[in-house]
């Protein structure tokens, strides 16, 4: 499994997979802030630093520095917390979100692509298992975190 991993990694980050879709789409961010941008649009609406970072599996500090930056442009914004007046969430600006919905678009219809030619009981189970890789793997890697010695 390790090589074909391997490959698929390669793939991905040889072929430019996420530079060719931000070029496509328009977006003109580097790879770390689109990764903040993917994760509001997958959250469909603001979130705190701290959730950005858990959900990109970094550091704080690092998803601080990359809203700092987009914000500094203009593409995301700095808003109250409806249940914390205190605290602030991020958001994506109007035009910011739609550009990142034509990267997912586009990086989406790649996928699709390449599985043009698979039936669909072989999509559903490829998705399927992948999903509960994913899952099984993250679960995992969690448990050797929160096993680790403080």
């Amino acid at each position: 499994m390790l090589p074909r991993l391997t490959q698929l990694s390669d793939a991905v980050n040889r072929g430019r997979l996420a530079e060719r879709a931000m070029e496509a789409a328009g977006v003109s961010v580097d790879r770390p802030a689109m990764s903040v941008l993917i994760s509001l649009h997958m959250a469909g609406g603001p979130l705190r630093v701290g959730e950005i970072a858990a959900r990109m599996q970094v550091v704080g500090p690092h998803v601080t520095r990359q809203v700092n930056e987009l914000a500094r442009r203009g593409l995301v914004h700095r808003v109250t917390d409806p249940d914390d007046q205190r605290a602030r969430l991020v958001e994506a600006t109007a035009e910011e979100a739609a550009a990142t919905d034509r990267y997912i678009r586009t990086v989406l219809g790649w996928f699709g692509d390449a599985l043009a030619g698979w039936s669909p009981h072989d999509r559903e189970v490829f998705g399927r298992l992948l999903g509960r890789f994913v899952d099984d793997l993250t679960a995992h890697l969690d448990s050797l975190d929160d096993n680790r010695p403080a």
